[in-house]
């Protein structure tokens, strides 16, 4: 019988309540609902914004520059320490893809070559990426807040708590162990990217198995409700905001159950990254204890290990560090190639061809100028909405709009950061994941279409 004293408890509580405010507490601002941490992030930008830009090109030349010297020399200040080694000791795909994004990076910083570089550096490709405001300059700050204070949900027994009392909910239904719910509340009121930190931090500590992880990745880094207004409003329906989200709701949970039981996702291995399995303990709950007792104590026991404010910080920054430096690279690199194939050449409509009878089918107006619209979502999701917004038809603009949403994979945001985690999914993975995540859902917000309009 475990006899916890009240510090013991309030090492627990005290992180937690303040990880769940940080991370998950919705606080109104006069443009939307959002959390804390993007509270922060907005305002660092609002600092520093103009610099940041600089910063994240500095930072990814860092990376292309570092990662190619322990490539090729492999020094002892990289190799003998854990944390440089898994960050610079990277494949030699992975270098060069740092040392592109440090190329395109430079040319969108300084527009260098002029009109001969223009689908590099334009608004709508690189600019769209490392402008200010941007998306790589946005994840500077959201990573150094996030990254910083993610030990609060991950250190101090939250993920033990939850997961206990989850257990019987989450694994019947997705297969997945019940800490997942955690990653899943942080994306919904946060944004995908925080899910996918989380979900990584996880898989490397071995809490997750692959194919956990995987399915958790593309399955559960859900599109914040904050990203969803904009969404919607960019196609002028915001008066449908409340139908357009519990669609979303409804879409994203049918294909959160079908997703993990068909390929590719159930192909992957169960197997853990090391040999800590330690998720059976929080499933399994003794004979005489409640599942409240069994996590409470579970969530202590965590806690209680984690007690010097020195190594709070320091597993703060590396989480900032491994973002920075390994994320942001990849982001600038796939997001550039994906946002220039889908301004600058007709892929995305030759691709989206074959959705035109499927949305005839399922008698959606304008189906032709829709019918890009399914698959240009793989490069931004803001791509869909954008090019959507002219179409006449209300009922064609609501389905382009919500499908965006529930097809999760975008490579200029959380299909990037997937590539740059260690989360086991490659770019096959993500866009068979992205078909079939339209594929399922497609039909069911149609439907709802159908009936609203």
């Amino acid at each position: 019988m475990n006899t916890f004293t009240t510090k013991d408890y309030l090492r627990f509580i005290i992180p937690s309540i303040i990880g769940i405010f940080l991370f998950m507490m919705p606080i109104p601002t006069e443009e939307a609902v959002t959390i804390p941490i993007a509270i922060l992030s907005d305002w660092l930008q609002l600092l520093i914004g103009s610099a940041i830009p600089a910063i994240m090109t500095l930072l990814i030349i860092f990376a292309a520059v570092v990662s190619l010297i322990a490539r090729v020399a492999k020094p002892d200040f990289i190799t003998n320490y854990e944390f440089r080694n898994n960050l610079f000791l990277v494949s030699w795909f992975w270098v060069i893809v740092r040392i592109l994004a440090a190329i395109f990076a430079v040319i969108t910083l300084f527009q260098l070559g002029g009109s001969s570089t223009e689908l590099i550096w334009s608004e709508y490709t690189g600019g769209l990426l490392l402008g200010e405001g941007g998306l790589i300059t946005l994840l500077f700050s959201l990573f150094l807040f996030a990254g910083l204070f993610l030990p609060l949900l991950l250190n101090f027994g939250l993920l033990e708590w939850f997961g206990t009392l989850m257990a019987k909910i989450m694994r019947p239904l997705f297969r997945l162990p019940g800490r997942a719910s955690i990653d899943s509340l942080a994306s919904w009121l946060g944004d995908g990217t925080i899910g996918v930190m989380l979900t990584n931090k996880q898989y490397e500590e071995g809490h997750y198995s692959k194919r956990e992880a995987a399915v958790i990745g593309t399955t559960f880094s859900i599109v914040s409700i904050t990203f969803s207004i904009v969404i919607i409003k960019e196609v002028d329906l915001e008066a449908y905001f409340i139908p357009f989200y519990l669609t979303i709701a409804l879409a994203g949970f049918i294909a959160a159950i079908i997703m993990p039981r068909i390929p590719p996702l159930s192909l992957k291995k169960k197997t853990y990254i090391s040999e800590a399995e330690e998720e059976e303990s929080l499933e399994d709950v003794p004979d005489g204890k409640s599942r409240i007792q069994h996590g409470t104590e579970m969530a202590i026991e965590a806690a209680k290990k984690n007690n010097s404010v020195s190594h709070f910080f320091k597993s703060g920054m590396k989480n900032v560090f491994d973002m920075w430096l390994g994320v942001a690279p990849v982001v600038m690199a796939f997001g550039t190639i994906a946002l220039i194939l889908a301004e600058e050449t007709s892929f995305f409509v030759i691709l989206g061809t074959p959705f035109v009878p499927i949305l005839e089918l399922l008698q959606l107006p304008d189906a032709a100028d829709a019918a890009q619209t399914m698959v240009v979502g793989f490069a931004d999701m803001f791509l869909p909405a954008i090019i959507g917004a002219d179409i006449p038809s209300e009922m064609t603009r609501f389905v382009i709009a919500a499908v965006s949403v529930t097809q999760l994979i975008y490579m200029s945001e959380v299909g990037g950061v997937l590539l740059g985690s260690k989360v086991p999914v490659n770019f096959l993975d993500l866009v068979l994941i992205f078909l079939l995540r339209t594929i399922i859902t497609l039909p069911i917000i149609a439907g709802v279409a159908h009936i609203l309009f």
